[in-house]
C-alpha cells in the first residue's frame, strides 16, 4: 500500500547521506560536501570519525551515538568499495549499473516489499494509483506468438473504432507483433493523447489484415467495475477492483444509485482486490461505519509512526445488512476495510482468509530525474480489535531458497492456519483471530483447478472457441445456454487443435520412468511402464467428462465476454451463478441467519 502523509526524518536524512556520499565519491573521489545547513553537522562529524574497515561489532547494546558511528563506518565500506571498483577494476564499469545493484543488495535483507523502483515499475505503480493512462483502451495478451485483443474497454478509442475480442494485432505501425510480449506491445501502443497510431488487425473470417488508424486518448481505469441488483432480489452488488484516487467518489455514486433502487442489503465484492491508497481505504470504510469509529492504526519503529485513523463523516450506507466478499487475493487496503467492518460488527465477511499484507509503504525519490525511487516499509497496519493484518514473515528476502512464485503461493493459501492463533474480540464480543489476514465469518470451499482445466484456459482453448462460435453463429445472445451439443462441439474443437496436457498421474509416471532410465533398468520395467501409460491415457480420456460443468460455465463466460464485455459477464455469470454471491444471497434471504451471525458470531474461541 502506498502512504503519503509523513516522512521519517531521521531515516530519510541518513539514507540521503548514504546516497549522496556514494555518488560524490564515485564521480569525484572526494568526501567533502554539504547537502543543506541541516546536514552540515553530521557530514562534518562523519569526516572526523576514524574508520576501521575491518572492525565489526554488535549494535544491540550501543548508545544512539555509537549506532550512528557504526552506521557511518558501514557507509564508508560501501563508498570505499565503489571507489576501488571505479578506479581499480580491470574493465570499465557502468556507474549506474553497479550503484543500482548495490542498492538492491542493501534491500535484499529487508522484507520482500521494500524494493527499488526503476522508471517502468514506478510508472506502472503511479498508473494504478492515479487510475489513468494515455493509450487506446483495450486488454491484450500474447497468445499463439501474436498479440490478441481480449476485450476493448467500453467508451475508449479502441471500442469506438470497432476493435473486437479475438482480433489479432498483426502489426503496430508496420512492426510485426510476431513473438512480441504483451508489455512490449502495450508500450508501442501507448503515447500522448491526441496522437494517432495504425494497427493492422487480422479478424476471423477475413483473409487479409485490416488497417485501423486510432487516435490515442486519456483512458480512465475505473475502480468500480460493476454495480447492479442481483436478479429476482432487492440485494445490491458492487465490485471494486482497486483503491485509486477516485475510488471513494465512484463508490458513492454506485451505492447512491443502488439506494435509489431501495435495495434491502448490499454485497460488496473485494475479491482479488490487491489494495492501493490508504486515504481511499479510509474513505471507503467511512461509507459504512459510524462517525468516530476507528478504522485502522499504524505502528512502526518510531514513536511518530503510530497514527490512528477514524471515520470523520456520517455513513452513506449504515442501517442495512452488508456482506463483504474476500479471497486469498484480497490484500492491503481491502483488508483494512474488511477488518474494520468486521471489528465493528457492521457486516459479515464471506469467502477465504485474505492475503495478509498489512505494511505501510512510502515512496522515497533517490534520483533527481525521477528514474529511481525507493519503496520502503515503514510500519504495519492494525485493525481496531488490535489484529495485525500482516502475516508473520520469519525470513528475509535472501534467506529463503524458495522461488517467489512458491512464496506467493504459500502466502495466499487461505487454508493454512497457524497452530495457535491469538483470539481477539469485535465490538459486540464476537471472536476473531489474529495471525495475519482477515479470517472470514463464513468460509466457502475454494475452487481447485484440475490439470485439464488449467491447460484449457492457459492455452486459450475457451477464448478461441468462443470467437469461432460467435463467428459461426452471429445472432448468438449473451443469454445463450450452453447445451450438451455445444460442449461436444468444444470437445471436437480441441481435438482438431491437437490439445494435450500432462495430468498429475502422467507426471508421476514420467518421473518414475526417468528414475528407471537413470538406473538403467528400462528392460526390467518396460512391461509395467506400458501398463501404467495405458492407465494414464484411459484416465485422461475421462478428464473432460469429469470437468464438464466447469467447461460449460467457462464456455459461456467467454462467449458472454466477447459479446457484451465485462458488464455482460457480471450480469449473466457473476450475479446468477457465482458461488460466493449465491451464498451471500442465501444468508441475506434466510430468516434471521444474517442477524444471528452478527449478534453471536459463527466462530467460538477454543481455550485450553
Amino acid at each position: 500500500m502506498h502512504w503519503r502523509p509523513y516522512m521519517v526524518r531521521f531515516s530519510v536524512q541518513l539514507f540521503g547521506l548514504t546516497v549522496f556520499a556514494l555518488a560524490l565519491i564515485w564521480f569525484a573521489g572526494s568526501g567533502e560536501a554539504y547537502q543543506s545547513e541541516r546536514d552540515v553537522e553530521p557530514v562534518l562529524w562523519a569526516d572526523t570519525v576514524h574508520i576501521d574497515l575491518n572492525e565489526t561489532e554488535s549494535v544491540s547494546e550501543q548508545t544512539p551515538r555509537e549506532k550512528r558511528e557504526t552506521f557511518l563506518r558501514d557507509v564508508k565500506k560501501l563508498t570505499q568499495t565503489a571507489f576501488n571498483i571505479r578506479n581499480q577494476y580491470m574493465e570499465d564499469i557502468d556507474a549506474n549499473e553497479i550503484i543500482t545493484e548495490g542498492i538492491k543488495g542493501m534491500l535484499s535483507g529487508l522484507d520482500r516489499y521494500s524494493v527499488l523502483l526503476q522508471k517502468s515499475s514506478y510508472d506502472a505503480l503511479m498508473e494504478s494509483t492515479h487510475g489513468k493512462y494515455e493509450g487506446l483502451g483495450m486488454q491484450i495478451d500474447a497468445r499463439d506468438d501474436r498479440i490478441r485483443i481480449i476485450s476493448p474497454i467500453e467508451g475508449t478509442p479502441a471500442y469506438r473504432r470497432g476493435l473486437k475480442a479475438g482480433d489479432i494485432v498483426w502489426e503496430i505501425e508496420g512492426t510485426s507483433t510476431e513473438g512480441m510480449t504483451a508489455s512490449e506491445a502495450s508500450k508501442l501502443m501507448r503515447g500522448k493523447a491526441g496522437t494517432s497510431i495504425t494497427l493492422s488487425i487480422k479478424r476471423t473470417g477475413i483473409e487479409e489484415p485490416i488497417d485501423f488508424e486510432i487516435e490515442r486518448a486519456i483512458i480512465e481505469l475505473k475502480s468500480v467495475n460493476f454495480y447492479g441488483v442481483v436478479p429476482e432480489t432487492d440485494i445490491g452488488y458492487v465490485r471494486l477492483s482497486r483503491f485509486a484516487e477516485e475510488t471513494s467518489h465512484e463508490l458513492r455514486e454506485a451505492i447512491g444509485a443502488l439506494n435509489d433502487q431501495n435495495i434491502s442489503a448490499l454485497i460488496f465484492d473485494l475479491r482479488s482486490n490487491g489494495g492501493g491508497l490508504l486515504d481511499q481505504a479510509k474513505e471507503t470504510a467511512e461509507l459504512f461505519l459510524e462517525q468516530g469509529n476507528e478504522i485502522v492504526y499504524t505502528r512502526g519503529r518510531f514513536e511518530n509512526s503510530e497514527r490512528h485513523f477514524k471515520s470523520e463523516r456520517p455513513p452513506l450506507y449504515s442501517d442495512k445488512p452488508l456482506i463483504i466478499l474476500v479471497d486469498e487475493g484480497t490484500a492491503s487496503a481491502s483488508e483494512i476495510v474488511s477488518g474494520a467492518i468486521q471489528d465493528w460488527d457492521r457486516g459479515l465477511i464471506l469467502g477465504n482468509t485474505t492475503y495478509g499484507k498489512g505494511l505501510v509503504q512510502q515512496i522515497f525519490p533517490i534520483s533527481n530525474d525521477g528514474t529511481m525511487n525507493l519503496k520502503l516499509t515503514t510500519a504495519k497496519y492494525y485493525v481496531p480489535s488490535g489484529r495485525c493484518i500482516q502475516k508473520p514473515e520469519n525470513q528475509s528476502k535472501k534467506s529463503t531458497n524458495d522461488s517467489a512464485e512458491k512464496k506467493d503461493e504459500e502466502d495466499t493459501d487461505s487454508m493454512t492456519v497457524a497452530e495457535e492463533k491469538k483470539v481477539y474480540y469485535t465490538n459486540s464480543g464476537r471472536v476473531v483471530y489474529g495471525g495475519g489476514g482477515i479470517v472470514p465469518d463464513i468460509e466457502i470451499e475454494r475452487d481447485l483447478w484440475k490439470p485439464i482445466e488449467i491447460n484449457l484456459y492457459r492455452k486459450s482453448m475457451f477464448f478461441d472457441f468462443a470467437v469461432k462460435y460467435i463467428s459461426d453463429n452471429p445472432d448468438v445472445k449473451p443469454t445463450v445456454e450452453i447445451s450438451d451439443e455445444i460442449v461436444e462441439q468444444f470437445r471436437e474443437y480441441i481435438k482438431e487443435r491437437e490439445f494435450d496436457y500432462t495430468s498429475a498421474l502422467e507426471a508421476s509416471v514420467d518421473k518414475l520412468k526417468e528414475t528407471i532410465e537413470r538406473e538403467e533398468k528400462s528392460e526390467l520395467f518396460s512391461g509395467m511402464l506400458d501398463s501404467l501409460m495405458t492407465i494414464v491415457e484411459t484416465e485422461k480420456s475421462h478428464d473432460f467428462d469429469r470437468s464438464k460443468e466447469y467447461i460449460r460455465r467457462t464456455i459461456k463466460r467467454e462467449i458472454v465476454s466477447a459479446i457484451s464485455g465485462e458488464n455482460g459477464v457480471y450480469e449473466e455469470i457473476v450475479l446468477k451463478t457465482d458461488k460466493a454471491v449465491m451464498k451471500a444471497v442465501e444468508v441475506l434471504t434466510t430468516d434471521n441467519e444474517y442477524s444471528e451471525l452478527i449478534l453471536k458470531g459463527q466462530k467460538k474461541a477454543e481455550i485450553n
